[in-house]
């Protein structure tokens, strides 16, 4: 007769087992999981360390602690550094575990290597990188945002602000030399050297704006000097220049009146909206408010200190922003043309460089990821995580589908602006008609009638607002296109 099977069972099924078995009984519990009841009896025994075992564990393997009361102490002891945010090594362990045993009498107790990382895995710790640096929520901090939350959606319900009248700023600061601090290395190679320009604390801020729609705005990048670089940039970015490129109260003006104007409607005011930010005190300014006030514009302040709990450039976009900087930065470093100083030494990215990892970085930011955004921040009301398993709007490349919201505008407007192809624009600039009266009035009525549109369609290929320097047609910028062509 061959020998029965051996079963072992994981942790999460033997506390079902004991929690049955606390309702019905021993005997019915190893009926119900057809285990022996003597099974049973010894989990529940050993209840309170099944509780603290991972729930795929399938039994208690090792060696017992020799000495637990030194390392019940020392256990107590990390959990309380770690809970203050302190930094813990393994030689700072070591050394409060000699502490401790010395207090406790006992003796030949070398508290080594070994014992220590046996220690640790017995314990479930383990050597971790830093991921953020704390941040202390306030005491009253559900208040604050339960009231913020109330505020938002009060404003965008009692005035029906449009999903892409709802702007998000923020701002991003960056360095010159964006290296990783890890890297893939020989084992037991003494040094780990990264190469850099040496440009590491040389930074620029990055100020990124998005709406609730998923459409972004133009970037603006603020570099730390007092007058503006010789360099030729590309377009579709605003550069400005700050001694300690950071934003202060002047490039706040500047950036309401170059970049959140252009959204649709902002040009001409026709539309209200509703501008989010932190705390910032240039962002609170009188001359800044005014400014927004008379742009026809909301403010939604946001507390100090919850950033990280509602504002989606924070929970969504900048982390994955920052990534695809990083990349881009690496990738000129391995394959980018370089110059070098006369002692031998790389030159850093030049400005426009800079300039234009920020418009690739930003333009692969999706659509997607922007209204997720906008959801966990959950300041739109109605906008859910259902809501956005069922937007389709996103591609593979951040760009946009094409949707030019046609359907929203006169038949005539939107003959005017959708075309098949990138070639076939606006007939209404053909030189065959330039000189036809009947033409050009037949234009100015188009452009006229669009202006008044309370709708304007989206950019379909870049997905940017107000694109001023954009040679494609269609384009949001048809307000600027005919103030600067027919005024």
């Amino acid at each position: 007769m061959a020998a029965e099977k051996r079963l072992a069972y994981n942790t999460e099924f033997k506390l079902k087992a004991i929690d049955y078995a606390k309702e019905h009984g021993n005997r019915p519990a190893a009926r119900e999981f057809s285990i022996n009841e003597c099974m049973v009896r010894r989990w529940r025994q050993q209840e309170e360390e099944l509780r603290l075992t991972r729930k795929t564990k399938k039994s208690f393997r090792g060696h017992k602690a020799r000495r637990p009361e030194l390392e019940d102490g020392l256990y107590h002891w990390i959990s309380e550094q770690r809970a203050a945010g302190r930094s813990l090594s393994t030689v700072t362990i070591r050394i409060q575990a000699k502490a401790i045993a010395n207090q406790l009498h006992i003796e030949e107790f070398k508290a080594g290597p070994s014992w220590c990382f046996h220690f640790m895995k017995q314990r479930q710790l383990s050597i971790r990188t830093r991921t953020t640096v704390c941040q202390q929520l306030l005491t009253d901090y559900k208040e604050k945002l339960a009231a913020f939350w109330s505020y938002c959606k009060s404003k965008i319900s009692e005035k029906n602000i449009q999903p892409h009248c709802i702007i998000n700023m923020d701002k991003v600061p960056l360095t010159f030399d964006m290296p990783l601090t890890r890297s893939v290395e020989h084992t037991g190679t003494p040094t780990v050297p990264i190469r850099t320009t040496g440009n590491k604390k040389t930074s620029f801020t990055v100020v990124l704006g998005i709406s609730s729609d998923g459409q972004k705005l133009h970037p603006m990048v603020i570099f730390k000097r007092k007058t503006l670089p010789k360099d030729k940039f590309p377009k579709g970015i605003k550069v400005e220049v700050n001694p300690k490129g950071w934003m202060d109260e002047e490039v706040m003006r500047t950036w309401l009146t170059e970049v959140y104007a252009g959204r649709p409607g902002g040009f001409f005011h026709s539309l209200l909206g509703l501008l989010i930010f932190d705390s910032m005190c240039t962002h609170k300014t009188e001359s800044v408010k005014a400014m927004v006030k008379k742009m026809n514009s909301e403010l939604a302040v946001i507390p100090g200190g919850l950033t990280k709990e509602v504002q989606p450039l924070d929970i969504g976009i900048i982390h994955s922003f920052k990534a695809k900087m990083r990349l881009l930065w690496e990738t000129w470093m391995v394959e980018g043309e370089h110059s070098y100083t006369n002692t031998g030494r790389l030159h850093r990215a030049s400005y426009a460089t800079v300039c234009q990892w920020i418009l690739d970085a930003w333009g692969k930011v999706t659509t997607t990821a922007i209204i997720r955004g906008f959801a966990k921040a959950d300041i739109i009301p109605g906008l859910t995580s259902n809501a956005i398993k069922s937007t389709e709007i996103d591609n593979s490349d951040g760009e946009d589908t094409g949707d030019t919201g046609s359907g929203l505008l006169d038949t005539p407007i939107a003959q005017l602006l959708i075309s098949d192809t990138e070639d076939e624009g606006f007939e209404g600039f053909m030189e065959d008609e330039a000189t036809d009266e009947a033409a050009d009035e037949r234009k100015m009525k188009l452009f006229k009638s669009l202006i008044k549109t309370s709708t304007l369609p989206t950019h379909r290929k870049c997905g940017l607002y107000s694109m001023r320097n954009c040679s494609s047609i269609p384009c949001t910028n048809f307000p600027t296109l005919f103030h600067e062509h027919f005024s």
